[in-house]
């Protein structure tokens, strides 16, 4: 034994024997971890984007000459913007020099003026290294650089107008793509100088196609109107679609999509009180429940305690019904979303009624995302609709 402990090349082969046995077991915990669907399913190519027909075929087109200008995407999120610009790398330059070839900077990044000035100049500043002979037979490889600058209106107006200045002087070897939600917070200096594409909130028949391939590709078992459900509750964003989906079959069948984590460790499963009572079959009830969706009888209540009572005040019903919605933690945008779609499509309410209406709806929308307090604007939004409709 000791003189197995001091002999360093006995101890070495027996570390390098150790080693070779754990590698099937990592890599069995590997081929176990789960991946998110988001990125599952996340398109491998332009063909696979959906529902922005008229951007994908100018990408294309512009694919054709290898000769792309600045880009500047903006839409929704979860309309697809990142997802297109990486499967445009991917068919410029294949999955290896993507590596050499893109830099993305997300905003979880520091992108200040510093950032601008060092890492993203540096990188646009370096020459493009000749590609090999294999890659250039499958990908067009184009003598140029992609920086991806996401959510890019998050830059300062110092960072933006540092940049301007780099993607005149570095044009030839580098091409910028800066992805944003609202356009108007990006510099016209900036937006000038890229080519615009308007990514749209995905339509109705686009997101169920998707959503209803991947539940047939996962095996998920769903009632009739899930689908509906998931698309209703998203908004046009399929990316939170996908997720509710995703959250919900997890709900529904613990055991099926029980795996490891990314550190390889197991993952707990559901308590009892959720795993043994729920069915296999995803219910529209549960995609609500997972995306904060308030029952219909609530809103109603609430519109019920709005209601105008000759003779007496509305305020101790609707103090009742507000404190118990926020007793029970119902959110308060989710709340104003739904009211104001019962309220609008409500054909009692008058025209000019519902135009009063729609002004209190944004001024209490306003003071909830600068940070309001959510019982107070409930409150008063309820009473004040109450005394318009009173009249």
């Amino acid at each position: 034994m000791a003189s197995s402990f001091f002999d360093l090349k006995a101890r070495k082969a027996a570390a390098a024997a150790a080693a070779k046995e754990a590698v099937p077991t990592t890599a069995a915990k590997d081929s176990q971890r789960l991946v998110p669907w988001v990125e599952k399913y996340r398109p491998k190519s332009l063909s696979d984007v959906a529902a922005q027909d008229h951007t994908i075929t100018v990408l294309k087109r512009t694919l054709q000459s290898n000769n792309l200008p600045h880009m500047l995407f903006y839409g929704p999120p979860g309309t697809g913007k990142t997802s297109t610009v990486l499967a445009l790398a991917k068919e410029l330059y294949g999955p290896e020099l993507m590596k050499s070839r893109v830099l993305e900077l997300n905003a979880s990044d520091e992108r200040g003026i510093s950032i601008v000035r060092e890492k993203v100049k540096n990188f646009a500043r370096t020459a493009v290294s000749t590609a090999s002979a294999s890659s250039t037979s499958q990908y067009p490889c184009p003598p140029y650089k992609i920086i991806i600058l996401d959510e890019a209106d998050s830059m300062t107006q110092d960072a933006q107008s540092a940049l301007r200045r780099t993607m005149e002087t570095y044009s030839r070897i580098t091409r910028f793509c800066l992805i944003c939600n609202y356009v108007t917070r990006i510099i016209d200096p900036l937006a000038s100088r890229c080519s615009k594409f308007r990514f749209k909130p995905l339509d109705v028949e686009n997101a169920r196609e998707r959503l209803g391939e991947i539940a047939e590709k996962e095996g998920v078992r769903m009632e009739d109107g899930v689908v509906d459900a998931l698309v209703r509750v998203a908004d046009g964003d399929l990316r939170r679609a996908i997720t509710y989906l995703q959250s919900a079959a997890k709900l529904h069948n613990p055991e099926k999509y029980t795996g490891t984590d990314e550190q390889g460790d197991v993952e707990m499963e559901d308590s009892d009180e959720t795993s043994g009572k729920v069915g296999e079959v995803v219910t529209v009830r549960s995609v609500e429940e997972i995306a904060g969706v308030i029952p219909e009888d609530v809103i109603d209540e609430l519109l019920k305690a709005m209601t105008p009572k000759p003779g007496r005040s509305v305020y101790p019903d609707v103090d009742r019904v507000v404190k118990g919605m926020v007793a029970d933690g119902w959110n308060a945008s989710q709340t104003v979303i739904q009211l104001y779609n019962k309220l609008v499509y409500d054909d009692v309410v008058t025209p000019d009624q519902k135009c009063e209406i729609v002004l209190v709806f944004s001024e209490v929308d306003k003071r909830l995302a600068d940070g309001s307090d959510e019982h107070l604007q409930i409150l008063d939004l309820a009473l004040r609709i109450s005394g318009i409709m009173a009249k």
